[in-house]
């Protein structure tokens, strides 16, 4: 199509055709439309002229929409949609390209898929600031209650009621040993009772990931050696690579160059995993650019159990 054979028709001429089709008056139209009646005549004559036909019969009563009419509308009707979506679209693009967003992480969480997703979010949007804080779950927790950070990226389960959740996937843990570890080259898998007789780098007492793993042995009658405690999985992967210990831990975060050399064995069935997910205050509306990295977030983290 060439550019000679396009209408000429503004919005506010389509809008115009739209307002007298529903109030059946060019009075009544020119009130809503906030213009005078002589005015809202020659925009129609206009959009007629354009177009070649009628669109309205016009008696002493009622305007009425002729046969020409009745096939335009509903085309003016979709135009005017698909401009104001566009427009709505773009301002919501330009809006999330700006600002700072505040996200609050599980530290083994930071070690799997995000980096890759906020690299690409980010080198989209250079205009807005990301910041990172990573912790453990409570204190994402805190961070979200606190108003600290937008949202977070943590555990799910036994949330507490001012919070909602959108689950992601489920991280598997995994035990990690020094090279030429007794349990290293196995071809079983490591049992809870594998473990009890072994010293563990662990989080502390109060933290999630040690409660879960204390509950785990306490339900088969075992009792875990925590002789290391520390409060970064960075530390901890450092004190099993000098042989202070064994480690459970989400396997994400056990990526990365912390990680490099060490042995990952996998947890006899059942196993230990927990769901992690998106938490955001309840009743908090974020600004456009959380927004827009929380439905980023959501659509493009990888399906499924997260064990690697």
């Amino acid at each position: 199509m060439t550019h000679t054979k396009v209408p000429d028709l503004s919005t506010r001429q389509l809008l115009a055709v739209m307002t007298v089709a529903e109030q059946g008056s060019f009075v009544a139209a020119a009130a809503v439309l906030k213009c005078s009646q002589p005015g809202l005549t020659r925009i129609i004559r206009r959009v007629e002229d354009v177009l070649g036909a009628a669109l309205f019969e016009r008696t002493t009563r009622r305007v009425r929409l002729t046969q020409a009419g009745r096939e335009f509308l509903p085309i003016a009707e979709r135009l005017l949609h698909e401009i104001r979506m566009a427009a709505r679209n773009i301002r919501e693009i330009a809006a999330e390209s700006r600002g700072r967003v505040v996200l609050a992480c599980i530290m083994s969480a930071a070690a799997g898929p995000l980096p890759a997703i906020l690299a690409a979010w980010s080198a989209a949007r250079p205009s807005v600031e990301i910041h990172l804080r990573e912790g453990v779950h409570g204190a994402v927790l805190a961070e979200i209650h606190g108003g600290v950070a937008d949202f977070g990226l943590t555990y799910v389960d036994d949330l507490p009621d001012d919070v909602s959740a959108q689950p992601l996937g489920r991280e598997h843990f995994v035990v990690v040993a020094p090279p030429g570890h007794a349990l290293v080259g196995r071809d079983d898998a490591v049992s809870l009772a594998d473990i009890a007789s072994e010293r563990l780098v662990s989080f502390p007492p109060e933290s999630r990931t040690r409660r879960m793993l204390d509950a785990a042995a306490a339900e088969v009658g075992l009792a875990f050696q925590h002789v290391l405690t520390v409060t970064q999985f960075a530390s901890m992967l450092r004190l099993v690579r000098a042989g202070a210990g064994l480690a459970i831990v989400p396997a994400g975060a056990v990526n990365g160059p912390s990680g490099e050399g060490l042995a990952r064995l996998s947890l006899a069935p059942p196993g230990l995993s927990r769901r992690i997910g998106l938490v955001t205050q309840r009743g908090r509306d974020l600004g456009p650019a959380a927004a827009g990295l929380l439905a980023t977030l959501a659509e493009t983290w990888p399906a499924g159990v997260i064990d690697a």
